[in-house]
């Protein structure tokens, strides 16, 4: 399974820009992730039958931060990911921004 393409997807009902590892700054809102480890979940056989892996979603908005961190929040659960992380990167001055940090893991199953 492609996660990458699959939090992009995961997060289309926000109707802002959702991407990996890039941002574009000239517009008001939108959130940026990266898949920042992987890690042996289950195994058998010597095998890896399960990689958990994790996820940074960092979300900027110039507006009030509220709804927008609740409801992607709301969307990763759903869509399977685990929330072990969530604080607030404060305002950033430079891009007028303010930005919310979440980190998720996802126990991807290998085929």
């Amino acid at each position: 399974m492609n996660l990458n393409s699959y939090i992009i997807e995961t997060l289309a009902p926000l109707n802002i820009p959702v991407e990996a590892e890039v941002y574009d700054q000239d517009v008001d809102s939108y959130i940026v992730f990266m898949e920042y480890n992987q890690a042996p979940r289950m195994n058998a056989d010597d095998k890896e039958i399960i990689t958990k892996r994790f996820f940074q979603v960092d979300v900027f908005t110039s507006y009030d931060i509220t709804d927008l961190k609740d409801q992607t929040r709301s969307l990763m659960r759903e869509a399977g990911f685990t929330r072990m992380f969530e604080s607030s990167g404060g305002f950033n001055a430079d891009m007028n921004k303010y930005r919310w940090i979440f980190r998720f893991n996802y126990d991807n199953r290998i085929s």
